[in-house]
């Protein structure tokens, strides 16, 4: 690489706009884009999966559906982040938890500041156990129906981060470091973003839907990906800078690894405990 193209790679996030338009105080940032575009690939993924293999769900459950997992992984990852990541601040302003403005320093838009994928998950698994029992679905035959489509999906979730310059990693020394002007220390930084973008989307997507048709038992590619998710963030997190205000636990650890380490258990139990139903 050039030089030339080196110091046009590590400067490319100052280069870019978080938003599309902005009128006054209020921006669209493409980060709200991004969750349109993810949930659209998803879509279009299920289209094709219900034309050309053997799921007989209408195109109208699985519009319907989206609506629920829409509102499922809104509320999930906000209430996640409030819980797993700042309970002590939300704690003392709960009106903050739900209105798109903070209160502390003046009345200012946040855009509802601060989304947990971990409690997204949780808000997105729960919308589909309440909307396949509100239409009598079988629960684990449709998870396993959408599951290998989703992590394509995420994918431009990630790319939203870094549109945004937020969630980059730790100060490296690496030529394909960058430099995010959202970081006052001014250091050469791991683009986590861009890895959590490949690896939990891209790659996870890539093995997922290669194997998407074969049949093992009822839930199996719901705790394939739970495990494999867990497994993946677990390892880009010892490049991706923590949150400042909580640090690292036992010196060394992210709260994003232990989550990601429960997450690991949970995909686990959920394998056996699956395995062990359909042999019954």
């Amino acid at each position: 690489m050039t030089n030339e193209f080196i110091a046009f790679w590590q400067h490319l996030p100052g280069q870019i706009k978080p938003y599309i338009f902005q009128i006054g105080d209020f921006q669209l940032r493409y980060y709200g884009l991004m969750y349109i575009v993810a949930f659209s690939v998803v879509y279009m993924l299920a289209l094709y999966r219900m034309k050309h293999e053997d799921y007989d769900y209408s195109r109208d459950t699985v519009e319907n559906f989206f609506v629920w997992a829409i509102l499922g992984l809104m509320l999930g990852a906000r209430f996640g982040y409030v819980l797993f990541y700042n309970f002590s601040y939300y704690i003392s302003r709960p009106l903050e938890i739900i209105m798109p403005f903070s209160l502390e320093g003046g009345f200012h838009f946040t855009g509802l500041a601060g989304m947990s994928y971990h409690g997204g998950l949780i808000g997105v698994i729960i919308a589909t156990a309440l909307f396949c029992r509100k239409y009598r679905i079988d629960f684990w035959r449709f998870v396993d129906f959408l599951v290998p489509a989703a992590p394509l999906g995420y994918t431009f979730g990630r790319l939203g981060n870094f549109i945004n310059g937020e969630l980059y990693g730790r100060d490296t020394l690496m030529p394909w470091g960058m430099y995010f002007p959202g970081d006052t220390t001014g250091l050469l930084r791991h683009p986590s973003q861009l890895y959590e973008a490949f690896f939990e989307g891209i790659f996870l997507f890539a093995v997922l839907w290669t194997i998407r048709k074969k049949r093992v038992f009822d839930g199996f590619f719901l705790a394939l990906y739970i495990i494999g998710y867990g497994t993946v963030r677990f390892f880009i997190e010892f490049v991706r800078e923590p949150d400042s205000h909580i640090g690292y636990y036992f010196g060394f650890m992210t709260l994003g690894q232990i989550l990601c380490l429960a997450m690991i258990l949970a995909g686990g139990c959920l394998y056996f405990f699956r395995r062990s139903a359909s042999k019954a």
